[in-house]
């Protein structure tokens, strides 16, 4: 029957809008469109833009939607009709007045399921959201925001669904579920990578930072503070604004582990913003706050109160009250400190008042965590008091984690009408098994992935170690080559020198001998001239002799450096690959082959990572090479001319992580720089020789 009943209206629908076209093609000369004409219906459009704005009075604004809502209700062409009341909506929104808002959303969202109008639809969910957020509403947000999400991501409008997961994801932070927060984000963060959304990118880790910092993560909330900025600083708009406000999350942050001064630097970045007062008021009065907070807990008191009492003034101007209950809390801490409990209880009781109106529970449990200490005669009452709110926020929190849980089962793939036919008992103990089978699921993944990772840990290790094992056998081979060389260059030496003496002064020396044999036995002058050139040869054989012997003591005094010849040639190999300009300027007075044979292959391979490390990535074009060396340590210097990069704390990649490794080896320090134009490694290690060369030294 349903069936039957279904296949007639589509029918009758069908039929219906083919009349529609007809008699539109039919009729191009009229206006057929709508009783209004254009220039009423851009009135309209006229009246809710000035009724959205702040320019003029609420009386004029009230005045100019009320009559931009009869026109556009006198309207009978549905889908504009929509357009005006979603606009409406949003103005009304902006006004803050629930009553109106609420009557043109719901009136916006029946005629857009009229028409079955998906985008009208998910706007109206997301505006009635976010009106019941401000509100304080939040599992009801929860539902309209999951609702526009689900119709975005039917439409594959990826910005507009990235958007209300982030939403989404603060509304799950506000109830504490920071875990969720998280996941949430993640998933927005997907989105808007594919998208290229910096501004969007840059949010979305802040928000991640907060998470984290609030689960007590606090290097992994500081890595996201950065990613923060550094998709805030890729943007070509970026805002320094926003800039300021993730440097005073990051104080927090430092705050919060009990690192004041690191916070007290960031703050005073916030502060001393160009003219940060007038551009973000709310901004500069919690920086004033954060940082009189800091000096008090330091016992720097030079400007305090002072910097409570101008913060609170800021936060009484603007009608924060959760600023005023944290400055008012941070003055009772302070006269506290300087012993003034009647003080320190009065402002107490006023952050307590502030943070019942701005349903600010952190602050309130604050509040009465301190109050026993500073009035003993109702310590039992504030106690109780600290129970029971605690007791029932607690309750609170599982009820709408709860709800959220089921908002999230409803909105899913399974149908809302059999949600309604299913009885309550039923839905609980599915979702029982559901959450029972989950947890296992998650407890054998979780055991499957330690395993796995922990193996893989493992091979990676050893790995490591075996291609570092490797490397050390090669550069012992390349040292033993280098010896070889040398000693074959020795012999050839040798032997020249083997042949110079045996061609020329013997030969020589035996001439002269035979003639002064012959010359013995005659005494004319004849005989005597032949001796005189004799004794001319032997002396010429004497010059012969001490020009040779001058050579070999050279060759005995020259240090020929094995250790420098194979950096040479790493340079060499380097260069002719990359043709990146090498200086290498070492001290020669050392003798480099006398170092222990320990620091002389993690020198090498120190080197040889660092140079590797500014070919890959430095884009350089020069590269110095500095080996100094004093009584006590070699120093090592490589510096390049390329682009340089971020240092981040954290995470390192592999090379660096080697070079960590084999500097603690040989008990020394590194350090790099990167500041502006190009990158500075620098290695210090303790000035250790091989004690067999000590000896033949």
């Amino acid at each position: 029957m349903r069936q039957h009943i279904l296949v007639t209206s589509c029918k009758v629908i069908f039929i219906g809008c083919l009349v529609f076209i007809i008699f539109s093609c039919s009729n191009t000369n009229q206006n057929l469109i709508d009783p209004l004409s254009n220039t009423q219906t851009d009135s309209i459009s006229i009246w809710i833009e000035k009724g959205g704005t702040n320019h003029i009075s609420k009386k004029k604004r009230y005045s100019l939607l009320a009559k931009a809502y009869q026109n556009a209700n006198a309207i009978t062409i549905d889908s504009l009709k929509i357009k005006y009341f979603s606009e409406l909506s949003l103005a009304y929104y902006r006004l803050n007045d629930s009553l109106l808002f609420r009557k043109i959303n719901t009136e916006t969202l029946r005629f857009a399921r009229k028409t079955k109008d998906s985008i009208r639809i998910a706007e109206a969910h997301w505006d009635v959201a976010s009106f019941l957020r401000r509100n304080g509403v939040k599992d009801s947000a929860y539902y309209h925001f999951n609702k526009a999400q689900k119709i975005y991501q039917s439409l594959n409008d990826d910005y507009s669904s990235a958007r209300i997961l982030t939403n989404i994801a603060g509304v799950q932070a506000s109830i504490g579920d920071y875990t969720g927060s998280e996941i949430t984000i993640i998933k927005a963060i997907e989105l808007f990578k594919s998208l290229n959304k910096y501004d969007k990118l840059y949010k979305c880790y802040n928000l991640l930072g907060i998470d984290a910092g609030s689960l007590k993560e606090y290097s992994r909330a500081l890595e996201y503070y950065n990613e923060a900025l550094f998709y805030l600083r890729k943007n070509e708009q970026g805002n320094k604004l926003l800039e300021q406000s993730t440097n005073n999350n990051i104080a927090v942050l430092y705050q919060r582990q009990g690192q004041h001064k690191k916070a007290i630097l960031y703050l005073s970045k916030v502060i001393a913003y160009d003219s940060i007062y007038y551009k973000d008021t709310k901004l500069y009065a919690k920086a004033l706050n954060n940082l009189g907070y800091n000096k008090c807990v330091l016992n720097d008191t030079r400007e305090l109160p002072g910097l409570f009492t101008k913060a609170l003034s800021i936060f009484d101007s603007i009608g924060y009250l959760e600023g005023q209950s944290g400055a008012t809390y941070n003055l009772a801490k302070y006269y506290l400190q300087q012993g003034d409990s009647t003080t320190a209880l009065y402002n107490l009781q006023r952050s307590k008042s502030y943070a019942k109106q701005s349903s600010d529970n952190n602050r309130w449990l604050d509040v009465l965590r301190i109050l026993p200490k500073v009035s003993p005669k109702k310590a039992a009452q504030y106690t109780q008091e600290y129970v029971t709110l605690s007791d029932s926020l607690h309750q609170q929190e599982r009820k709408i984690r709860d709800k959220f849980a089921r908002i999230r089962f409803e909105t899913g793939e399974v149908n809302a009408e059999n949600q309604l036919i299913n009885a309550e008992n039923e839905l609980l103990a599915k979702q029982k098994q559901l959450w029972t089978g989950v947890a296992a699921i998650l407890l054998i993944i979780g055991a499957a992935t330690f395993i796995i990772i922990n193996q893989r840990t493992k091979n990676r290790i050893l790995k490591f170690r075996e291609k570092q094992q490797a490397s050390n056998q090669e550069i012992f081979n390349l040292l033993m080559a280098q010896n070889q060389n040398i000693e074959e260059g020795k012999q050839i030496e040798q032997k020249r020198i083997s042949e110079e003496l045996h061609d020329g002064v013997l030969g020589k020396m035996l001439g002269a001998r035979m003639m002064l044999i012959g010359l013995n036995k005659k005494v004319d002058e004849e005989a005597i001239a032949e001796r005189a050139k004799a004794i001319s040869i032997l002396q010429g054989v004497e010059g012969e002799v001490r020009s040779i012997s001058h050579e070999l003591s050279h060759a005995a005094y020259q240090k020929i450096n094995n250790f420098v010849l194979s950096i040479q040639d790493l340079l060499k190999t380097i260069q002719s690959s990359s043709k990146i300009e090498i200086n290498f300027k070492y001290a020669e007075t050392l003798d480099w082959d006398a170092l222990s044979g320990d620091i002389k292959i993690n020198l090498y391979r120190m080197v040889q990572e660092i140079l590797q490390n500014s070919v890959k990535h430095s884009e350089c074009t020069v590269i110095n090479l500095d080996f100094v060396a004093d009584v006590e340590f070699l120093k090592i210097t490589i510096a390049d001319n390329g682009k340089g990069f971020v240092i981040k704390k954290g995470r390192k990649g592999i090379g660096m992580r080697n070079i960590a490794s084999r500097i603690k080896k040989v008990d020394g320090t590194w350090s790099i720089d990167s500041i502006g134009k190009g990158t500075t490694v620098k290695l210090v290690i303790p000035l250790i020789l091989n004690k067999n060369d000590n000896e033949k030294s």
